[in-house]
């Protein structure tokens, strides 16, 4: 348990790895393939109020990290099909999972905007729509193909997040990745009786595999916005929740920076919710997964005691 809960609080900080259409997909193969060091600032206005969070990214060599500008306790590294979690420089929880399918249909067109200056460098603005309806607007750097700003919208076009660089270093020489502890990695596996939906308002499952512990893990994307549904055994544990009601049931939920998670108990074990996509969203997906369901007080004892 403590390593789901560990993973579901740590992907606030990680950027989506989402199948783009073919035009978007070689933008941000080109931002993903710079080497640079940067501050980024995120900021959202979610139902439960503005969270805002500054964090410094580093990527050289298709990896990834992102850690707090505020403090060093804490670092996120992704790469090379792989994720990993450091607390105070001690690797806590790793995972490595192989490529599943990418067949998102697109559902997002791209239109170029205009040239504009962003950090006083040339860039180039696009605007992503979905069903006719704008869902973001990406800036990009022209040197070096860095994806800048980000600022993502709900249906009603309202600012759900921004995710907007305050630097931007390709000078200097970025560190390599310091090597650490390995876990044992994670093999793909299709879960044959999974009763989670191969899609859902528009997200199509790519991926999905168990681990050594038994949680199981599904990714989903819409081409643009994506999120994590994980199954375990036991309640899954966060701080500072909001109960919320939906038609489907009773959820507790979490908005950080750029990242909402749900979580509930279901008639078989717990779930979680992780993801990037905004509000207008939720009730749609929430209803397709395994619906809360109160187990009652005994089965939560023996739950809590054998998993």
């Amino acid at each position: 348990m403590r390593r789901l809960a560990i993973l579901v609080l740590g992907m606030v900080v990680l950027p989506a790895q989402s199948a783009f259409a073919a035009e978007l997909g070689d933008l941000m193969d080109g931002s993903r393939e710079a080497s640079y060091t940067a501050e980024q600032i995120i900021s959202c206005s979610t139902p439960d109020g503005v969270r805002d969070a500054v964090v410094r990214i580093t990527q050289s060599g298709g990896e990834l990290r992102v850690s707090s500008s505020l403090t060093d306790d804490v670092e996120v590294a992704v790469g090379a099909g792989r994720w990993s979690m450091k607390r105070d420089g001690e690797l806590v929880s790793e995972a490595s999972v192989g490529e599943g399918k990418s067949t998102v249909e697109p559902l997002y067109t791209v239109e170029e905007q205009q040239a504009v200056r962003f950090l006083g460098r040339a860039a180039m603005s696009y605007l992503l729509i979905r069903d006719g309806t704008p869902r973001a607007e990406l800036v990009f750097d022209d040197e070096t193909g860095v994806l800048v700003d980000a600022v993502t919208y709900s249906v009603d076009e309202e600012i759900y997040c921004e995710r907007r660089f305050v630097s931007l270093d390709v000078a200097s020489e970025v560190p390599a990745a310091q090597p650490g502890q390995t876990l044992d990695a994670v093999p793909p596996s299709v879960v044959a009786d999974s009763n989670l939906p191969e899609e859902v308002a528009g997200f199509e499952r790519l991926d999905q595999y168990e681990d050594q512990e038994g949680v199981r893990f599904a990714y989903y994307s819409d081409g643009f916005f994506s999120f994590a549904l994980f199954q375990t055994a036991t309640e899954v544990p966060v701080s500072g929740a909001t109960t919320v009601s939906l038609p489907s049931g009773t959820y507790q939920r979490v908005f950080t920076a750029g990242q909402v998670t749900y979580v509930w108990e279901t008639r078989d074990g717990a779930a979680a919710l992780v993801g990037d996509l905004p509000p207008d969203l939720h009730e749609a997906v929430l209803a397709a997964m395994p619906h809360p369901h109160d187990p009652g007080f005994f089965r939560r004892v023996w739950r809590s005691l054998f998993g």
